[in-house]
């Protein structure tokens, strides 16, 4: 079953926005993707939200940064518990059932070296 609609994901935009500035910040090498009952339909508002987060380069590898990820989502104003998981260190039949149904929240961002902005390490630049 190929990846559901994002206009599917029960969550406002506004939250969604907060969401991805925090992805961008805390873990700008993963994808990320959404499951579970937001991206199924069977969501309430008191409903969590389930990430898997996977290492763009090497989905065997875990998501650099996700502790820092899930510190700053539990300070964040999103009104409903978000868990992050690694996909890495998901058991292999419940990585393919994520698999079956998600919604890709957002792909890893390009990083240009001569960026001023940019704040990661030399050498982990792509070319």
């Amino acid at each position: 079953m190929p990846p559901a609609e994002l206009s599917q994901l029960v969550l406002s935009a506004r939250h969604l926005a907060e969401l991805r500035a925090l992805l961008d910040r805390h873990v700008p090498d993963a994808v990320v993707w959404a499951f579970g009952s937001r991206v199924t339909g069977g969501a309430h508002e008191g409903s969590d939200l389930d990430l898997a987060l996977r290492n763009a380069q090497d989905s065997n590898q875990p998501v650099a940064g996700l502790a820092d990820l899930r510190e700053a989502l539990q300070s964040s104003s999103l009104p409903m518990l978000v868990e992050a998981h690694d996909a890495s260190e998901l058991p292999l039949a419940f990585r393919a059932a994520i698999e079956r149904r998600h919604l890709v929240i957002r792909e890893p961002q390009r990083h240009d070296p001569a960026d001023a902005e940019c704040r990661r390490p030399c050498g982990t630049h792509e070319s």
